[in-house]
């Protein structure tokens, strides 16, 4: 007859079980660091155009970028672009007046004065050039005077 091993006998002891479950580690969302840095950068731009168009205007801004005022810096013994020409008190407002080189065929005006600090009632009196004309001479007023501020006149000859 055979003989039959027995099992070996069960242990009473069960094994350990832990006492609180440990999380299984999770894995981050993958982060887009430089969709974010984009963001960021369009905003701080963004920021500043707007706090740059309340301080300073934006219009004004190109306006005066592209709009510079070519005989701000003229002087006696300057000379002037053709500009149209006006009789009495007559006025007419000019875009584009530019200083030129005296011996250029585009010079039509000698600048034979020049009055800083002048209002736009000063301008428009026309006195303030008599100084720099000579008797019989016919002159001109070129004026850059914004409303309710000062500014530049230039007392113009033409050009023989």
């Amino acid at each position: 007859m055979s003989e039959q091993v027995a099992p070996p006998p069960a242990s009473d002891v069960a094994p350990p079980q832990p006492a609180v479950e440990t999380p299984s580690p999770v894995e981050p969302e993958a982060k887009k660091p430089g969709a974010k840095k984009a963001l960021g950068i369009i905003g701080a731009i963004l920021v500043f155009v707007v706090i740059a168009g309340l301080k300073f205007g934006v219009a004004s801004a190109i306006g005066n970028f592209l709009n510079k005022d070519e005989t701000a810096d003229a002087k006696a013994g300057d000379c002037i672009a053709e500009l149209p020409e006006v009789t009495g008190t007559e006025e007419e407002e000019v875009d584009g007046a530019k200083v030129v080189e005296c011996t250029s065929t585009d010079a039509a005006y000698n600048v034979v004065g020049r009055v800083d600090g002048q209002t736009e009632a000063q301008a428009k009196a026309g006195t303030a050039c008599d100084e720099f004309l000579k008797e019989g001479e016919e002159g001109y007023v070129f004026y850059s005077i914004e409303p309710g501020k000062t500014g530049y006149l230039l007392c113009l000859t033409k050009k023989a």
